[in-house]
């Protein structure tokens, strides 16, 4: 890692290709403003969620958008990167098909050999739709909801999803599949799916979540991250979702040998993000198969195939990476931009 290879540029700085990494940005923080919205979080004090929210339409900015539900994202014109917000200080008024054979599966996952022993209640519940749960959580059958999907409410939780799935009731609804709000050490164990909500996973404000051999399909967002420290995502096959991994104010992120392909606006974005890292991952099929902004600094990308996307790499609409200090090394891709960040490009 101290010695990455460098490419030879590759000069993707034509105008269409600025303009459409700008409109990706500008759909990326309507996007990120609208799941601030939407997304509001059971507090574990009750047993049930209501399935049909109130939502505060007031976000940081001053921007007023629409929350009865998530509606296909506008296209706005497209607006300098120096004029955007990105509202980072999203916890706040947050709630809380089996799984296909083609994923990756390790011998031994590095998440399913964790020794459990410690934890505080080791309840064994059987999961269902809406329930607000800790301890260990089996599914044991399909779960097709009409509100959200499982509500954490204690740390070191378990969700161990046994090749069963987690639907909700359609991406344009504002429902999240697994709500993970201010608790810490929670760990996802596949195989199994999560499909068809606003957010597969929301993870706000939460140290040490882990999640492994799960397919994350039709939904807005594979999986939100914010506020969050030392997350882990490994070894998933995230797909044909309007965006992937959205990973904002988060640090300590490991993102390392997943499968996706087809995130509309991005496979994976970092926005804020700081000392994280991406390695061995397959993204193909987006607008923007990794993007950075300027406040995401100290990470590294490494080792991972990034091609057939419209801009594979993307470090802040070309910034030089000496001023936000992200490294990339060996990294398989066609399109940098800046130049210079593929393989022998």
């Amino acid at each position: 890692m101290d010695n990455p290879k460098w490419s030879k540029n590759n000069n993707s700085n034509t105008l269409p290709s600025k303009i459409v990494v700008s409109v990706m940005i500008t759909l990326l923080t309507f996007s990120a403003l609208t799941i601030n919205q939407l997304l509001v979080m059971a507090t574990g004090e009750g047993k049930e969620v209501e399935e049909n929210r109130d939502v505060d339409n007031s976000v940081s900015n001053g921007n007023d958008l629409s929350s009865s539900s998530m509606s296909p994202l506008p296209s706005p014109s497209p607006i300098p990167l120096s004029q955007q917000s990105m509202n980072t200080d999203i916890i706040d008024g947050h709630t809380s098909n089996s799984a296909a054979n083609t994923l990756p599966q390790p011998t031994q996952s590095s998440l399913q050999g964790q020794n459990f022993a410690a934890l505080a209640e080791e309840t064994t519940t059987n999961a269902a739709c809406g329930q607000v749960a800790s301890g260990v959580v089996e599914l044991t059958s399909d779960l097709n909801c009409s509100g959200d999907g499982i509500i954490i409410s204690g740390p070191n939780t378990v969700i161990n999803m046994n090749g069963f799935s987690i639907t909700g009731p359609g991406k344009d609804s504002s429902k999240v599949g697994i709500i993970v709000s201010n608790v810490d050490n929670v760990v996802v164990n596949g195989p199994g799916t999560i499909s068809n909500f606003q957010a597969a996973v929301l993870l706000t404000g939460s140290n040490g979540f882990k999640i492994d051999s799960t397919i994350l399909e039709n939904n807005q967002i594979a999986m939100f991250m914010t506020g969050a420290d030392n997350a882990e995502v490994q070894q998933n096959m995230i797909k044909n979702n309007h965006l992937g991994i959205a990973s904002h104010s988060n640090t300590g992120s490991k993102i390392i040998s997943n499968l996706m392909n087809g995130n509309q606006l991005a496979g994976i974005t970092f926005v804020n993000t700081k000392g994280s890292s991406m390695n061995m991952n397959n993204i193909h099929g987006s607008q923007d198969g990794v993007f950075l902004d300027g406040q995401s600094s100290q990470n590294v990308i490494s080792a991972n195939n990034i091609l057939e996307n419209v801009v594979d790499i993307n470090n802040a609409n070309g910034l030089s990476t000496n001023i936000n200090s992200n490294q990339y090394a060996e990294n398989n891709c066609g399109v940098s931009n800046p130049s210079g960040l593929c393989i022998g490009r």
